[in-house]
């Protein structure tokens, strides 16, 4: 039986063999058969090897490289292989045994130094395998964003779908045929893009403008409860203290409210919680307490994007801002500041009989300093640590996000 041969996968650049290690050309002159795209393909001169071109189905490849163990094959694929997918693919296909990987600095990794940010927390996709709107709101809450973009979704095409979803708050860069002479790197308004043509081999890259804030989507007010984090008008620099759906949920089912529930939500912050809680308790009134005024106006806002009409925004600092608040049925306060068990004492003492009181916290002080103080109330005190990973795609790969743990504590005032 013959020897299988390595299969080798190497990356390669616009530049071509310039580009390359000499190890990488080496076993690009010893190869007896090449594999690739041709635009790939056609970056390598002429030799002795043969040449099987492939498109976006690598079948061929596959077939070729399971008949031919005795052959000196390479595969060669634009950048990092595995960063692209080819590699993955045929080591899925064909086990990672059988072949070596010489990878070339990613084309991603290019257009992130060419505008000289860094891509660690970017999120990035594949616009050829993940459809722009599967990706939109994604890139909405993002930071940073690159896009391989493709002959369906162009540049011009992404600019003018975000500017359409009110997503106008990103600075865009298109990075044409990276590492080749004719290279260019244009920055951009989105609005300055649309109808604009570029290279097909070209990378997106989007870095959100400092100090602003997303703009939600219109689907907004479809759930009762557990609406996307996304939907909810948020301040800048301050994005990410809004309590996140998931905690938001356990919350609101804890606080088990009815119909025309009385309902405090202190520290509101943007008013996921008290919008949510307008909407369980229709009959109801919640008042939205919150001593910023940047957020005081978030909650108006907000209030008035999701229709409800029986939540009263209070600005001020609690337990002050409450005095003249009726007695509440069910209370959330939420927070990390050092006061959170004397807001959580004093709300406690205004509930009425059977009232609920939800609390969350992220420090394990303020959750053992609260905890003590209910408990010598006499109160049965539930705690839950709840710890949350969102999955989320960059290009094929799922990967989790995890959200920071948080405390929650709950109480039911005796009848």
């Amino acid at each position: 039986m013959s020897q299988q041969m390595k299969v080798h996968i190497v990356g390669i650049g616009e530049d071509g063999l310039a580009g390359l290690t000499e190890n990488a050309r080496q076993i690009l002159a010893q190869a007896e058969l090449l594999i690739g795209e041709k635009h790939v393909l056609d970056l390598i001169p002429s030799g002795g090897a043969a040449r099987l071109v492939v498109g976006p189905d690598l079948e061929p490849a596959v077939e070729e490289i399971a008949r031919s163990p005795a052959k000196r094959i390479v595969v060669v694929a634009e950048g990092d292989p595995l960063f692209y997918g080819v590699a993955r693919y045929l080591c899925n296909k064909l086990g990672k045994d059988r072949f070596e990987v010489v990878p070339h600095v990613s084309t991603m990794q290019l257009a992130f130094a060419r505008v000289k940010e860094s891509w660690e927390d970017a999120f990035l996709t594949n616009l050829a395998t993940h459809p722009l709107e599967q990706v939109l709101e994604a890139i909405r809450t993002a930071e940073k964003v690159g896009l391989f973009t493709s002959d369906t979704y162009t540049p011009a095409v992404v600019a003018r779908t975000l500017l359409d979803q009110k997503i106008d708050y990103f600075t865009a860069y298109v990075c044409e045929n990276l590492g080749a002479p004719n290279e260019r790197v244009t920055r951009a308004e989105l609005r300055d893009l649309v109808g604009q043509e570029f290279s097909p081999l070209n990378v997106m890259v989007l870095v959100r403008k400092p100090h602003v804030p997303d703009r939600p989507s219109d689907a907004i007010g479809r759930r009762v409860f557990g609406n996307p984090d996304e939907v909810f008008l948020q301040s800048k620099p301050k994005r990410g203290l809004l309590t996140p759906a998931d905690i938001r949920a356990i919350a609101l089912a804890e606080m088990d409210l009815g119909p025309a529930s009385i309902v405090w939500d202190v520290g509101a912050g943007s008013g996921s919680v008290a919008i949510e809680a307008a909407q369980l308790a229709r009959q109801g009134t919640i008042y939205a307490i919150e001593m910023d005024p940047d957020d005081h106006q978030l909650i108006i806002e907000n209030a008035r994007r999701f229709g409800v009409t029986n939540l009263i925004p209070v600005l001020g600092r609690a337990p002050e801002a409450w005095s003249d608040l009726p007695d509440p049925d069910a209370v959330f306060v939420g927070g990390s500041g050092r006061g959170i068990c004397r807001l959580v004492e004093a709300a406690y003492q205004r509930l009425r009989k059977g009232g609920r009181l939800v609390a969350t916290m992220s420090s394990i002080d303020n959750l053992a300093e609260t905890h003590h103080m209910l408990h010598a109330h006499g109160l049965d005190v539930k705690v839950w640590l709840i710890h949350i990973a969102r999955g989320n795609y960059q290009l094929e790969r799922i990967r989790f996000q995890a959200l920071n743990p948080v405390f929650l504590v709950s109480i039911v005032i005796p009848v």
